[in-house]
C-alpha cells in the first residue's frame, strides 16, 4: 500500500505523540512497533487525520501493553 508523504509525516507525528504519553512503567519492549502497526492499520481503514490516528492508537494502548507484558 502506498501512502503519501504527507500521510506518512502525519502517522509519524501521531506515533511520537502517543509514545510521549506512555507512562515509563508501561513502556515495554516492542511497544513502539506495535503502536506504529496500530496507526498503519487505522490509516489503511481510512483514518488519515492526526487527531484520529492519535485517538485510534491511544484507544488501543492498554490492550497493546497487556499483550506485550
Amino acid at each position: 500500500m502506498q501512502h503519501s508523504s504527507e500521510l506518512i509525516h502525519t502517522m509519524r507525528q501521531a506515533l511520537e505523540t502517543v509514545m510521549a504519553n506512555v507512562p515509563a512503567d508501561q513502556s515495554v519492549f516492542g511497544l513502539k512497533a506495535a503502536v506504529a502497526e496500530c496507526i498503519l492499520k487505522a490509516a489503511a481503514h481510512g483514518q488519515t487525520s492526526y487527531d484520529g490516528l492519535v485517538a485510534s492508537a491511544s484507544d488501543q494502548l492498554q490492550a497493546i501493553v497487556a499483550m506485550l507484558t
